[in-house]
């Protein structure tokens, strides 16, 4: 275990962020790693607990309980406070094969299901993950994966996001040569384009991308599959193929005054933001500079759009939450080991009240009608208090509210499967998902298999990381078994 009684000697530490203020003004990424001093001791507070929940890894309903990929986290916070970071890497690396993006984008259910959460601030799991990576990079203790011989085999993967990205790791380290196919004009999926670089820096995608190429990985990117290539030119060239395109379908709200070209998708508004920011576009057609904006949905996208349309110069941007306020402090935590039901401030809420001064969350919010001129330009959204906001005695009118807004951003959610590749391949789908079995991940097409948010729904990094670790290992079996049959055939 860590230190004996560690977990009363020292309390939880947060990682260091640049000052509110400053990082307004830019687009880098704003939070620090651990130093090693600090990791040990944060290491020291870990139990080593006789059932340690933080890696057991389940789902209750859309939540997760402790660690899906299985990491041993006792086991490298107990090194990580004897201060051996090169041992914690490498039992890190067993089941994660990219710890810088969980260090940095995981919302960290293994600190959630922490036994200290019970009734004190647990482990800083993810903090000291970040730090582990950070140090083996520092140290050159990352090397490419490269196998020890070649098997001959060929393995389409469609979709470089954490699914696809952790497939090609495992296929090519076991000898397949792997092709990445990807319709973006870099990879990385979701990693690159949808989350916003302050808080992951595209400077880490690009180093674990450069880690894969010089393994032998091979991208193919600015190609449709489905629409550029063909299923049966894969089926021609390839042993397997999986896909993992992610559930791209962005959740729609048609209300009265959708046409207003005002109205847009969140997810299409933070891609082209980090393109442009990238020079990999002229002008986004998408901006909140100098407008009034309003997001619709309370998540981690909705926020980031927050952070993105301050960094942009904006009038002002209210984030509409249909739900109401969780309290600031309870008792305990009756939800262990799922996480505390109490209210936290988004790095984005906090850049927010830091320049204007007031919480940018709306509680209790329900989207009516959108506000649209004869000419389609929008000019507000009027909305309905819902919830404890409703209070007896209030008349409609008290419970309406109408917002000013030259820009709506919709952040609700993913309907699933994006329908122009299950189409082209002729594959089977089940409540917008592609249906693929949950043990062997094979679709109805032989040679096909699915992974990720493709397979099971919108999820976390850390979910389509063991996703792309399934996957790998049921093609593989496949690939082989396929090419020694037509070899003794």
């Amino acid at each position: 275990m860590g230190e004996f009684k560690g977990f009363l000697k020292y309390e939880r530490k947060k990682q260091g962020e640049e000052d509110l203020k400053q990082r307004i003004g830019n687009y880098d990424a704003f939070q620090h790693r651990f130093c090693n001093d600090d990791a040990s001791e944060q290491g020291a507070r870990c139990m080593d607990c006789g059932t340690p929940f933080c890696q057991t890894g389940t789902s209750v309903g859309k939540e997760t309980v402790g660690c899906p990929i299985g990491n041993y986290i006792p086991e490298w916070n107990d090194l990580v406070h004897e201060g051996d970071f090169r041992e914690a890497y490498q039992r890190l690396s067993e089941t994660n094969n990219f710890p810088e993006f969980t260090g940095s984008v995981c919302p960290a259910p293994c600190e959630s299901s922490c036994v200290l959460s019970i009734n004190s601030e647990p482990v800083a799991i993810k903090g000291i993950e970040r730090t582990i990576i950070d140090e083996a990079y520092m140290q050159g203790w990352v090397k490419p994966r490269r196998p020890k011989h070649r098997l001959g085999t060929r393995i389409a993967i469609i979709g470089s996001g954490p699914a696809g990205l952790t497939a090609a790791d495992e296929m090519n380290s076991w000898g397949h040569d792997v092709d990445v196919y990807e319709r973006d004009v870099k990879p990385g999926g979701l990693l690159r384009y949808g989350i916003p670089n302050m808080k992951l820096d595209k400077a880490v995608v690009e180093r674990r991308i450069e880690v894969m190429e010089e393994a032998g990985i091979n991208f193919i990117c600015d190609v449709n599959v489905g629409k550029d290539v063909t299923y049966d030119t894969l089926d021609a060239q390839y042993d397997a193929i999986i896909i993992a395109v992610g559930a791209r379908k962005q959740r729609d709200l048609k209300l009265e005054g959708r046409q207003s070209r005002d109205i847009q998708f969140a997810m299409d508004y933070l891609t082209e933001q980090t393109k442009y920011q990238f020079d990999e576009i002229e002008e986004p057609s998408i901006t909140a500079e100098g407008k009034h904006v309003i997001v619709i949905g309370g998540g981690d996208t909705g926020a980031d759009c927050v952070a993105m349309a301050l960094r942009e110069d904006c009038k002002s941007v209210f984030q509409f939450n249909k739900y109401d306020r969780l309290p600031d402090e309870i008792e305990g935590n009756p939800s262990w080991p799922l996480s505390k039901q109490t209210f936290k401030l988004d790095y984005a809420h906090a850049e927010y009240q830091e320049k204007f001064g007031l919480e940018p969350r709306a509680y209790g919010v329900q989207t009516m009608a959108y506000d649209v001129d004869i000419i389609g330009d929008l000019k507000g959204v009027n909305t309905q208090v819902l919830g404890q906001h409703s209070l007896s005695g209030m008349t409609l009118e008290d419970q309406e509210r109408y917002f000013k807004a030259d820009l709506i951003l919709l952040s609700i959610g993913f309907e699933g499967v994006e329908s122009e590749l299950p189409k082209a391949f002729n594959l089977h789908m089940e409540q917008n998902k592609i249906a693929a079995d949950e043990e062997n991940y094979k679709t109805n097409r032989k040679k096909v298999f699915a992974a990720g948010d493709a397979r099971r729904g919108q999820s976390l990094v850390v979910w389509a990381i063991k996703e792309g670790r399934g996957v790998a290992k049921a093609a593989h079996k496949f690939a082989v078994q396929n090419k020694m049959f037509h070899k003794t055939g």
